[in-house]
């Protein structure tokens, strides 16, 4: 067990958990809905990412969520912050030491698809990574090596569209294509996402699902469209506006995955 995983037991005891949602930018209203919850902040536990980005939280939240315990990572980490990829390998190092086999990625997103309006929850089926980072860079065993066919496991896509229609929620599938940021995609880079078969751009998920992957976890993700990417809307994107509609979002995000992880078998 790491030294985290070890730390944070003291905080939340030792019963299990096997399902871990991770919440980016405005999204951590999702947490609102834990029964019995425990908080503790990622500056408690070693390793844990440090520094602050406005809708990121930054704490471990531990409670009862769709009928069963679940930890989730109230904000993440960035390779715009520090230019490393692997920044959220140690959170997700002790998620797989606690016992999580479930992970379950969320973010706020940029909707290359136009017919995807501020607002939507759109489940990924892939992601496409051309910026030249991956977080196994340096790792010397051949388990770096991580196949990514069906990152996103089509077993937890159903269930989520299972859930999305017992819940009267619109819930299509997308392609993220990821940019580190943290300046916004100029117009002429959101035309090549789009010729490349991408349905959305962010800043985040694409190395975590490589880390999930390369933990052995079983990944979904749900994004939350909060503008349309640049060239596609009258003004662009801004960090305002992501937290807001994430934020007015994110009572629908927690239905949606509080259902999903209720039916999980």
């Amino acid at each position: 067990m790491t030294e985290a995983a070890a730390r944070l037991r003291q905080f939340i005891g030792d019963a299990p958990a096997t399902v871990a949602l991770v919440l980016g930018s405005g999204l951590g209203a999702v947490t609102a809905a834990f029964a019995d919850a425990v908080v503790v902040p990622y500056a408690d536990l070693p390793g844990f990412p440090a520094g602050e980005v406005s809708g990121h939280a930054r704490r471990v939240v531990v409670g009862r969520f769709g009928g069963r315990r679940v930890i989730a990572l109230d904000g993440r980490a960035h390779t715009y912050e520090s230019g490393d990829p692997a920044v959220m390998r140690a959170p997700f190092e002790t998620l797989k030491a606690l016992g999580v086999d479930t992970l379950i990625l969320t973010a706020a997103v940029g909707a290359v698809d136009p017919t995807l309006a501020p607002g939507a929850l759109v489940a990924l089926s892939d992601h496409i990574n051309l910026a030249g980072y991956n977080p196994l860079t340096g790792v010397s065993s051949d388990g770096r090596f991580v196949d990514m066919t069906d990152a996103y496991a089509p077993r937890l896509r159903a269930l989520l569209a299972r859930a999305a229609q017992a819940e009267g929620l619109a819930l299509p599938e997308g392609v993220l294509m990821w940019f580190p940021g943290p300046s916004f995609e100029t117009p002429a880079e959101i035309r090549a996402a789009r010729a490349l078969g991408a349905d959305l751009v962010g800043m985040s998920l694409a190395p975590e699902a490589v880390l999930a992957r390369w933990l052995g976890l079983e990944l979904a993700a749900v994004a939350t469209v909060v503008n349309l990417a640049a060239g596609l809307a009258p003004v662009g994107p801004s960090h305002a506006e992501t937290r807001a509609v994430a934020g007015a979002a994110a009572d629908r995000l927690a239905r949606l995955l509080a259902h999903a992880v209720e039916t999980l078998p």
